[in-house]
């Protein structure tokens, strides 16, 4: 049995042998094609750390530049130039085509000598248009008329919520407000709940309110006006700014109409929180202006408007501009009718006026 075992043990040792040179062969081939081979190594050292420097700035170059154009066609994006809401009805006639010596955003203006009725520059003063929230000025005008109690409490109902144009309000349903106080939201803001609430609660109901609205228009000779509801929101309430001009004649002759049209702001006191508003129209506060009334209103058919009262250079003036561009198109028509005016406070005559 020795001899036996013994060769056993000789073969077993062989194999282990075996095993062992194969392993080492295998890990030399791989120690072979990880270590670079002597032309790599020569191919690499003729890399200079310049030449992988220059590179590496190219490629940051490259990468600086094309963020650059990014930020440049972002900027370009942001101050581009804004696009005039062609919307409107005016827009759609035609009528900022029309030339006029100031240059105007509104498409239609009027300027009248409040005492003499001069005329002291027009513009399609006699196409008729839609008024917005111009239209709460003869709200107004007829509820100051009708003598109504200023102290009676008015509460918000659902009918009051705007379904025209989904606009939204601060005067939540079932808030109880006095009358007086949605009149003074009403002209100094343009709240369209408390215009609304004002017709609602008028002694006959709100189809008696349009009605008397029409009525009053005629009485004044706006013979191109007409309503249909006490807000604006609906672009069938329809006047020329011949017609608006004679609207605010009569309502500044409205002692509350003038009060509360001009009033900076207001803070409505509602027992659980107190609702702060502002005028609508920026230059009540301005020094540079001495407003007795006015009123603004938009909505996209109609375009920004905007009608006042203002002494400028002594003179009495009627203000009213229709369907201008730009949210501050208004202002600045304004702005520069005033300054022209004071310019030229004694050669302002009628036959500067321009055609249209």
């Amino acid at each position: 049995m020795a001899p036996v075992d013994a060769a056993a043990a000789t073969e077993k040792h062989r194999s282990t042998s075996k095993k062992a040179v194969a392993k080492k062969a295998v890990a030399q081939r791989s120690a072979q094609k990880a270590t670079p081979t002597k032309k790599a190594q020569r191919q690499a050292a003729r890399v200079s750390p310049r030449k992988t420097t220059a590179v590496a700035r190219k490629k940051a170059t490259e990468l600086t530049t094309v963020s650059a154009k990014r930020r440049v066609s972002d900027s370009v994006v942001r101050v581009a130039t804004p696009v005039i809401d062609h919307g409107s009805v005016g827009a759609q006639l035609g009528l900022h085509k029309a030339d006029d010596p100031l240059d105007l955003n509104s498409s239609v203006a009027l300027v009248v000598d409040q005492q003499t009725n001069e005329v002291l520059l027009s513009k399609n003063d006699s196409a008729v248009l839609p008024v917005a929230s111009l239209t709460k000025l003869m709200t107004g005008l007829v509820v100051a008329d009708a003598h109504l109690d200023m102290n009676e409490m008015i509460t918000i109902t659902q009918d009051d919520v705007d379904t025209l144009k989904g606009s939204r309000s601060r005067l939540m349903v079932g808030t109880t407000l006095t009358r007086g106080e949605l009149m003074h939201l009403a002209l100094m803001s343009s709240e369209n709940r408390a215009a609304h609430a004002l017709g609602r609660t008028y002694p006959g109901g709100l189809n008696e309110f349009v009605r008397l609205m029409n009525r009053k228009a005629t009485e004044l000779g706006m013979r191109d006006t007409r309503y249909v509801e006490p807000t604006g929101l609906s672009s069938d309430n329809r006047s020329s700014a011949r017609d608006l001009a004679l609207l605010v004649s009569a309502a500044y002759q409205r002692p509350i109409l003038r009060d509360l049209s001009t009033s900076p702001g207001y803070e409505v006191d509602l027992g659980r929180r107190t609702l702060q508003y502002n005028n609508s129209n920026r230059l009540v506060k301005s020094p540079d202006w001495d407003i007795g009334l006015q009123k603004t209103g938009y909505i996209s058919e109609a375009g920004r408007c905007l009608v006042m009262q203002a002494k400028i250079a002594g003179r009495q003036l009627i203000m009213v501009f229709l369907d201008a561009t730009g949210k501050l198109g208004r202002i600045q028509d304004a702005e520069r009718v005033r300054r022209w005016v004071e310019l030229h406070s004694d050669r302002v005559t009628a036959s500067h006026r321009p055609q249209g």
